[in-house]
């Protein structure tokens, strides 16, 4: 009896299937072909940001930006997000999950009571050695008892459930940080967004404004016998057409504001964005770039990848258990009677303990073919998990190369708005002085207004990819107040 307790405790310590061991972080340094650069700045000058390599970054991100309105609007999002809500929810169930599968390491206890109406044979079966003749009346039966059953966990199926269950658990609490991450970035963009639309707007008002000086200056010219009805016509063209402008930006406006609303968790008609203004975001000097061997431990999207990856290994050895025997012991205490007032005599006792052993011997081929299927699984996700991280690669590579190509662009932009407010403002003289046509001066405020649309968008892009690096990087979500998985980024 000793060796039998001792076998099945060193069985018990037995867990088929593959350990789970996380992928090996990459060794490289870099995210692109070519160096790192230290800094970004415009070549004709303006705000410098410095590239700090090997720095994590904060949980707060946002507020690199230094705005206040967006911090209030932020705050807003996590606390009425819908999504972040149903993360948190989904989170609590899978963990609940864990709980249910540790359920299995323990015996199951459970009292029964029975009232039965029986006769003949199935009463003899029913109240063990008292016989009931064959013609005897029907009897009724009464039974009540605990009942104690357990499987010990001889090959460790147990084990990888609750593995298994742990690992997607884990998932879930990634698809909180994924989730906190998402909003964190949609509102900040979308606030840029709003900024900068806001921006063009003014523009383009300010660019119908000329215009519509540009019309009574040649209509004077007109009337004095100066000029042709052609560039009158000219004149009122251009201004029509440059009022078209303006209900396309102010639609985007629209949708961008209700965007932001919704992404607070209440309606359009609840809620309204404060008006940022381009002035109210200031450049984050200095950028944290984490390394991608960082990367991998911290973004949200990965350790999910690499949770689902441990998941489906547990799920080879749940498969790779039930090619082997199982084991169930039982035991029951109760007491039987053929009347409810003798149900709690002495005698009425009765008690029962049992083992079942079963092993299964032909199934079709059923079970190889789900472990077979576990692994092929298991496969697809460890391809799908590297996807995910060369995918993280590019998007931080995609956003460092984005800061550069931005501040090229605003330097263009900002050279060429100067070029063409002078060019203008000679054009309109020149015009006033009868030495050039009233084309020529449509031309010129055509080229203004594309400088000051172009550079409010080039701004505005600078900002949104200088978001859009540091949600790439994680956006430090392992510190923010959210519930955190068990093997988060320390």
């Amino acid at each position: 009896m000793k060796r039998a307790l001792a076998l099945l405790v060193l069985l018990s310590g037995c867990a088929v299937g593959p350990d789970f061991e996380r992928p090996a972080a990459p060794k490289g340094e870099r995210y692109t072909a070519g160096a790192t650069p230290s800094a970004v700045a415009p070549a004709s000058g303006g705000a410098s940001q410095r590239i700090a390599v090997g720095e994590a970054v904060a949980a707060d991100w946002w507020r690199l930006f230094r705005s206040e309105r967006l911090d209030g609007v932020i705050g807003a999002a996590l606390q009425g997000s819908r999504t972040i809500a149903a993360a948190r929810a989904t989170l609590a169930a899978a963990r609940e999950n864990v709980l249910a599968a540790r359920g299995g390491y323990w015996p199951r206890v459970d009292f029964a009571a029975s009232v039965e109406r029986a006769k003949g044979s199935a009463l003899q079966s029913s109240v063990g050695s008292r016989t009931a003749a064959i013609g005897s009346p029907a009897e009724t039966i009464y039974s009540l008892g605990p009942t104690v059953s357990y499987a010990p966990d001889v090959f460790g199926a147990t084990r990888r459930q609750v593995e298994q269950q742990q690992a997607l658990a884990d998932l879930q609490g990634y698809e909180l940080g994924a989730a906190y991450l998402t909003l964190t970035g949609n509102a900040v963009t979308q606030a840029i967004t709003i900024a900068s639309l806001r921006a063009q707007i003014q523009a383009a008002e300010d660019v119908v404004s000329d215009d519509m000086r540009n019309v009574e200056l040649v209509q004077l010219e007109f009337e004095a016998g100066k000029v042709a009805r052609t560039d009158v016509l000219t004149a009122q063209t251009q201004l029509a057409s440059d009022r078209t402008l303006l209900p396309p930006l102010r639609q985007q406006l629209a949708a961008a504001r209700h965007a932001l609303a919704i992404l607070t968790g209440r309606s359009p008609a609840q809620w309204s964005p404060p008006d940022f203004d381009l002035k109210d975001f200031t450049l984050p000097g200095a950028l944290p770039l984490s390394l991608p061997s960082a990367l991998v431990r911290q973004r949200p999207d990965i350790l999910a990848a690499e949770a689902q990856l441990h998941a489906d290994s547990a799920a080879i050895g749940i498969a790779t258990a039930q090619l082997y025997p199982g084991l169930t012991l039982s035991a029951s205490l109760g007491q039987t009677a053929l009347d409810a007032g003798s149900l709690f005599n002495g005698a009425n006792a009765y008690w029962s303990l049992a083992g079942q052993l079963a092993a299964p011997l032909f199934h079709g081929g059923t079970l190889e073919a789900q472990r077979r299927a576990a692994i092929d699984t298991y496969r697809a996700q460890l391809a799908t998990y590297e996807q995910t991280v060369l995918q993280a690669f590019q998007q931080v590579a995609d956003s460092l190369r984005a800061l550069e190509h931005d501040a090229e662009l605003l330097a263009s932009n900002q050279q060429l708005l100067d070029t063409a407010t002078d060019a203008l403002q000679l054009q309109r003289a020149s015009y006033e002085a009868g030495k050039s046509s009233v084309l020529q001066l449509i031309d010129a405020e055509r080229s203004y207004q594309q400088a000051r649309l172009g550079l409010a968008k080039a701004q505005a892009q600078r900002l949104q990819d200088t978001a859009q690096l540091l949600v790439a990087l994680g956006g430090g979500w392992w510190d923010a107040k959210l519930e955190r998985p068990s093997s988060a980024p320390q």
